[in-house]
């Protein structure tokens, strides 16, 4: 069996000594490059599972062999070496397709764990076994190209989007086709955690930190090692916080609450939400180096109505879920049923959409479901009214749709304010916050 090679890039003899040493001891074969130059002719004579570069080179930047790789070797992982606190050239070999990074002064154990992640890289995207994404949309099929493209990364991943557009699908999306596949996923609405056991949640605790600690715990950092961590609503991160999570970030370790030892962790970020992360750090509410950190490639989640062609595939997907019928045997929706649900808006997008038709399920006759079954009148118009129609601008039309859910929300759930926010789909704060907004306290 052919063993992995591995191009290594620097213009210091003694560190490309210790590097080829680190790959022969993992039983791989090597080759050196001191410059860009030599470098790039290594890349067109012979064949790489990796390469690895230093940043600052004698005729370039390590970012020239990062880009050189990423157009024409787009299946082989490259790694940077950064000067240590460099995190600027750090996030820029990353978005330039840098698989990861590692920070002088550089050890053993750092190399080769990078080394192992790195050529665990699959050739192709592997199935994924969750739900997937459906659609055939131009702004789906984008998305979906995205996903395949930075998969292969260890980069942090940002994913935006309003509620309901399928944010955390994505997460799982890009976590199956990674090399870290294998490993958990661990999923974390940031909102839904008290600032006080945020420390503990994040980071996990020692014996006897606190009343109640009765045994060392992993926290979610722990919890992901091998696999991803996904921040679901990260905006909701109370400043203290984003501190910690910064320094998390930026050393690759942690410190256990009531512990004195940093513990290196091993999980690839990837951080959402449906609020506008440039306007909470314009507004103060975010840290700027984290949003740098956390936001090296950012997917973008289209609004269902942005992809309204995507609606029949969907739908049919939904009702097939739904009823754990395969797609031929679902029920259907008649002509009239698809054509409102195409006049339809959706500001809660596919979740308001899987609302819809698990509501029309329950009226479908004889496996066809009506116009009438899915109750979009009063939805669509009702005491919101049209853009326009009474002299209102797109805003004033959105706020009174929101209002509106947000009423109907507290009605169903006895006016309690943290299961209303699970039935909308948001944050207990992001519900006070847009209740304070609307004036509905």
């Amino acid at each position: 069996m052919k063993r992995p090679r591995v191009l290594l890039v620097d213009d210091e003899p003694d560190l490309l000594d210790l590097l080829e040493l680190d790959m022969a001891r993992m039983g791989l074969d090597s080759a050196r490059a001191a410059s860009v130059g030599q470098a790039l002719e290594h890349l067109r004579r012979d064949a790489f599972d990796l390469c690895l570069t230093d940043m600052r080179l004698p005729d370039g930047e390590g970012i020239d062999i990062v880009r050189h790789i990423a157009e024409h070797l787009p299946d082989m992982p490259v790694a940077v070496i950064t000067a240590f606190g460099s995190a600027e050239n750090a996030v820029a070999a990353l978005k330039a397709g840098a698989f990861d990074y590692v920070e002088k002064p550089v050890t053993p154990e750092k190399v080769r764990s990078l080394v192992r992640s790195a050529l665990k890289v699959p050739d192709a995207p592997a199935r994924s076994g969750g739900r997937p994404l459906v659609g055939e949309s131009p702004a789906m099929r984008q998305v979906c190209a995205l996903i395949t493209k930075v998969a292969h990364s260890q980069a942090p991943v940002y994913i935006s989007g309003e509620t309901g557009t399928g944010k955390e699908v994505a997460a799982r999306l890009i976590h199956a086709q990674s090399a870290r596949a294998d490993g958990p996923f661990v999923a974390v609405n940031c909102g839904a955690i008290p600032e006080s056991l945020m420390e503990s949640e994040f980071f996990g605790y020692r014996k006897g930190a606190f009343t109640g600690a009765d045994s060392d715990r992993d926290g979610f950092f722990q919890a992901a090692r091998g696999g991803t961590l996904f921040l679901d609503e990260v905006v909701d991160l109370p400043l203290n916080m984003q501190v910690k999570l910064l320094r998390a970030i930026q050393e690759k370790s942690v410190r256990r609450v009531g512990g004195v030892v940093e513990e290196p962790v091993d999980a690839r970020l990837i951080s959402a939400s449906h609020q506008d992360l440039q306007a909470a750090v314009a507004s103060g509410r975010f840290r700027h180096d984290l949003f740098y950190r956390l936001n090296v490639i950012e997917v973008r989640m289209p609004a269902l109505r942005e992809r309204r062609e995507d609606l029949p595939a969907l739908a049919s997907h939904i009702l097939a879920r739904l009823t754990g019928c395969p797609p031929e045997r679902a029920p259907v929706l008649d002509a009239a049923a698809l054509a409102a649900l195409g006049r339809y808006d959706f500001p809660g997008n596919v979740r308001e959409l899987e609302n819809i038709l698990e509501r029309g399920l329950t009226l479908a006759d004889r496996g066809r479901i009506e116009a009438d079954a899915l109750n979009l009148v009063p939805a669509a118009t009702g005491e919101t009214g049209a853009v326009g129609e009474d002299g209102g601008n797109l805003q004033d039309y959105l706020d009174r749709v929101e209002a509106r859910a947000i009423r109907e929300a507290l009605d169903k759930t006895g006016h309690n304010k943290t299961a209303a926010a699970r039935v909308l789909g948001i944050t207990f704060r992001s519900l006070r916050y847009r209740m304070e907004r609307l004036g509905l306290e």
